[in-house]
């Protein structure tokens, strides 16, 4: 869906507020565009309907309905199956109760990890294992909800020998971490809406120092994913008031993997070292085999 969504972004600054709305909603739920009217489409993003209707005239559409009929295009082309994208299909209503609250929230995170097996997520997750893999180092930053999943590829990559570097401002020391930040390094950023700050300043920091940016968030319309060399897209939205980070993880999970595949024998060597390590100062506690009984 290059079209839309090139266009959208291209012009996205000069936006009026509610017309931007709309178009990070095109942008966010390719699918429902494609499938819903304009009129729930207006109300799940809370804008008019007529709103809608002159984005698609910006977009160069004599109306709406045209715009709608190019996601529909692409939607059809995309080789995947629907199966897992139930929410985006049914308009649900009027479910109450423990078991619908919580089979709405299984769907929705069903579907966004769905999302990872697409060709362009594989290929986007490949590409930042490559990135990773020849860097210098490899700084990591993530802020408030995001904090975790950045934690979460500095500690399981430090496991592997990969030369992490978690930008976590104990202290209030975040900005000296990126003091030696160069072309030769590469910056993982971890931000969704609302966006924090600091992590927007650190992204921009390091590109000017010519490193290599790779963005995990929610939109291509995030204001780091102009910025970076390489964007991965997932999608935080849930029914209930709070957003996901499980797709976040994932995606964290998936490149860990992959790095470990391309570190090959420097991954084995440095996660026997680790586990060497841990067990001189004894920390874990391992389960003692149950004796059978005679």
């Amino acid at each position: 869906m290059d079209f839309p969504i090139a266009s959208v972004i291209r012009d996205y600054e000069r936006f009026p507020p509610q017309m931007k709305v709309a178009a990070r909603w095109l942008v966010d739920h390719p699918t429902e565009v494609a499938l819903l009217s304009m009129r729930e489409q207006a109300r799940r993003a809370r804008v008019p309907p007529s709103t809608l209707t002159r984005l698609a005239q910006r977009l160069g559409f004599d109306g709406f309905d045209k715009l709608k009929q190019v996601f529909a295009d692409s939607v059809r082309e995309r080789p995947e199956s629907f199966a897992g994208r139930k929410e985006e299909l049914l308009a649900r209503g009027g479910a109450v109760g423990d078991v619908a609250l919580i089979s709405d929230a299984i769907d929705a995170l069903h579907s966004h990890l769905s999302d990872l097996a697409q060709p362009s997520a594989i290929a986007a997750l490949a590409e930042a294992a490559d990135l990773m893999v020849a860097s210098r180092h490899i700084f990591c930053i993530g802020l408030r909800s995001s904090f975790p999943v950045a934690y979460l590829m500095h500690y399981v990559g430090s496991l592997l020998g990969a030369p992490t570097v978690l930008i976590d401002g104990i202290g209030g020391t975040s900005n000296d971490a990126l003091r030696s930040v160069g072309p030769q390094d590469a910056l993982l950023a971890i931000t969704v809406r609302p966006y924090t700050r600091f992590t927007v300043q650190a992204a921009e920091f390091a590109v000017s120092r010519g490193a290599k940016l790779i963005a995990l968030t929610d939109s291509e319309l995030s204001p780091i994913a102009n910025l970076s060399k390489i964007v991965i897209s997932v999608q935080t939205e849930t029914p209930s008031f709070v957003h996901t980070m499980a797709p976040a993880f994932a995606a964290v999970e998936c490149l860990v993997e992959l790095i470990a595949v391309r570190r090959g024998s420097r991954a084995l060597q440095a996660l026997v070292a680790s586990e060497t390590h841990l067990a001189e100062f004894d920390t874990h506690v391992l389960q003692k085999p149950r004796k059978c009984k005679r």
